[in-house]
């Protein structure tokens, strides 16, 4: 840890700096061990946001025209980029992940055409915690010559994650998804690729150009420090997040009339997604104001529309309106996870009994 060193990293010219850039390239050793990279292969974003950004407008910068392949139920961060993408002439498909939440392979290779540049698909979905293939993906990318970029914002310090193995050549990563600082990220973009990206924030030529502006080094220690603890903890951890998440699990599929979306078993270890039939959601989340749960993303949980994740997967409205994203973590207990159980049945217990007298 350091206390103090308020030099900029990119100053060379005395020891404050310098001190600075020590942190900052720990930091990038210890996040770059985590996913088994080179940390010269770490480039320091704001968080996945930006990363999905990078990868997907700079490789477009660099091709001006062509084709993508992406997933109907991406994260917004890559959905709207691609949407962006598309009105500046780039054309994209949509893959359909099947009703267990899973994109296929053989899906995606269907979709690649004769100048598709990248292939973007997410290694754990943010709304149900199913776990994609992404090995499979990656192999037929690098075997048809496409570039493929992987947001693992739900999967890095959660499951293990190397990228040699998983064959992938761009990763995003989320600060405060590993218990880090929220505000920091990281893009993977693998050496060996020769991957042609362009920057899209100039000023400075940062992060070897990819990644213009000041670093923050307080956050970048952060993730570092979050990602070794990770590295130690991860199958200790899954295995204490696993066993929670079917104590829930237990406890509510004793409701009647409920539902799990997404694949039972690939999924990582501490988030599921529920619906409860015969409740009305936006209801039933209001009731459960003492409980931390959502509808849906964090980026979308303004909304009042049923999930486009829950409909990808071919979920009708009623109950995807009233499904719920439970999450569990490193400091959740059995206790919280009992009471949240208990007051989960007695509220949907509750509002099928109002809506029978109405």
């Amino acid at each position: 840890m350091f206390d103090g060193d308020f030099g900029n990293p990119a100053s060379t010219s005395h020891v404050f700096g310098w001190e600075a850039e020590e942190h900052v390239e720990n930091a990038r050793v210890q996040l770059a061990q985590l996913i088994g990279a080179d940390p010269l292969e770490i480039v320091w974003t704001s968080g996945a946001t930006e990363s999905d950004n990078l990868a997907l407008k700079g490789l477009a910068e660099h091709f001006g025209s062509g084709h993508i392949v992406t997933s109907a139920y991406e994260h917004k961060a890559v959905l709207d980029t691609c949407e962006y993408l598309e009105k500046t002439g780039i054309r994209v498909t949509y893959v359909k992940p099947d009703t267990d939440g899973l994109v296929s392979p053989n899906h995606v290779a269907d979709a690649i055409e004769h100048d598709t540049f990248v292939v973007s698909i997410m290694h754990v979905n943010n709304e149900i915690g199913v776990l994609n293939d992404v090995s499979s993906i990656g192999q037929i990318c690098r075997d048809g010559g496409v570039f493929f970029h992987v947001d693992a914002a739900q999967s890095v310090g959660k499951v293990p994650v190397n990228v040699d193995k998983l064959n992938i050549d761009m990763l995003s990563i989320s600060g405060h998804k590993i218990y880090g600082p929220k505000g920091i990220g990281a893009l993977y973009v693998r050496r060996a690729g020769n991957i042609p990206l362009q920057a899209i924030i100039h000023g400075g030529g940062h992060e070897r150009g990819l990644r213009s502006g000041t670093l923050a080094t307080h956050q970048i220690v952060g993730i570092g420090a979050a990602a070794s603890i990770c590295t130690v903890e991860l199958e200790r951890e899954a295995t204490h997040l696993r066993a929670l998440r079917e104590r829930l699990w237990a406890h509510l599929r004793q409701i009647p009339d409920v539902h799990m979306n997404g694949s039972e078993n690939q999924r990582i270890p501490g988030l599921i997604n529920i619906g409860f039939g015969g409740v009305d959601g936006e209801t039933l989340l209001m009731a459960l104001n003492d409980v931390a749960v959502s509808s849906g993303s964090a980026c979308t949980s303004a909304t009042v529309e049923p999930s486009y994740v829950l409909r990808a997967i071919g979920v009708a409205d009623e109950l995807a309106s009233a499904s719920l994203r439970f999450t569990v973590g490193r400091f959740t207990t059995e206790e919280e996870v009992d009471y949240a159980a208990t007051r989960i049945a007695d509220v949907v217990h509750t509002l099928r009994e109002r809506r029978t007298d109405s």
